[in-house]
């Protein structure tokens, strides 16, 4: 394993940011290491090119962004797009007909140009607060077409199940994929879309052909990135879906430096480190 060929693609929510949100200063500080030693370092959320915009101060990411949860990846370094799959037309009466049948359901449409709440709900409200953005409040019908990346559900975490079944009664998981990306929220994918089907485009990517891919994530958004990684990683307070896929399951939570045990676990398995 050669440090200046292995990226570091890591969760945030759960993972690299601690409960409050913030990065520790035991992972801040390892991953300055890391990246100084010659290896590379990104993100893959579920947030938007403009709620992304909060952590560019705080985090020197060099490398473009899996964002969308799998749905983009995005070059702040050239200003665009290199991937995006966008969710099929039928996405707008699917997401009419959920909120004509839970009515209690917020949620948001996420495309590259911005986000669309269609029901401010309290629970729509504290996703709002997380990313930190100012969005656009449109009835469904009013959200304009084509170019959604995502459609965010946000409920009561006993509601979730619920919005679960309600979906495959419906059959929509035809058409479109349903991951829960936290304990209130359960997102619309393109089918077949994941954080896992976005690293590997991202093998792609001119010069990342021959990288060994280390990922780390918590939660079952997550899943598919760690199978898909040469090395598949989670933090001690992940999921059991999520620790039974990975390959590493760290003895540190994301408030104790998850990312940081990691990052020794790079270099005790690297055999050409810059000093």
């Amino acid at each position: 394993m050669d440090i200046n060929k292995t990226i570091l693609l890591s969760d945030m929510d759960g993972t690299l940011l601690n409960s409050r949100k913030q990065i520790n200063d035991t992972d801040r500080a390892a991953l300055d290491r890391f990246i100084a030693m010659g290896g590379r370092f990104t993100v893959a959320t579920g947030r938007t090119i403009q709620s992304f915009e909060q952590y560019r101060s705080i985090i020197d990411l060099r490398e473009p962004i899996i964002m969308y949860n799998g749905g983009a990846i995005y070059d702040y370094g050239k200003g665009k797009l290199l991937s995006s799959h966008p969710l099929p037309d039928t996405a707008r009466t699917m997401t009419a007909e959920i909120l004509r049948l839970m009515p209690e359901v917020g949620g948001e449409v996420l495309t590259a140009e911005g986000t669309y709440v269609f029901s401010n709900t309290e629970y729509q409200q504290l996703h709002t607060r997380l990313c930190g953005i100012t969005p656009h409040y449109k009835d469904i019908t009013e959200i304009p077409e084509g170019g959604w990346l995502k459609v965010l559900f946000a409920l009561a975490p006993e509601d979730v199940p619920n919005l679960e079944l309600l979906v495959r009664q419906l059959g929509y998981e035809k058409e479109v994929d349903f991951v829960k990306s936290s304990e209130i929220f359960l997102e619309m994918l393109p089918k077949g879309i994941s954080k896992g089907t976005a690293l590997e485009e991202y093998r792609r990517l001119e010069g990342m052909e021959d990288f060994t891919f280390v990922s780390i994530g918590d939660f079952d958004n997550d899943l598919e990135m760690i199978k898909a990684a040469d090395i598949g990683a989670c933090p001690a307070n992940a999921e059991e879906t999520v620790k039974n896929a990975a390959d590493i399951v760290l003895g540190r939570t994301n408030d104790e430096g998850a990312v940081a045990e990691l990052i020794d676990h790079i270099f005790a398995n690297c055999n050409t480190i810059n000093v």
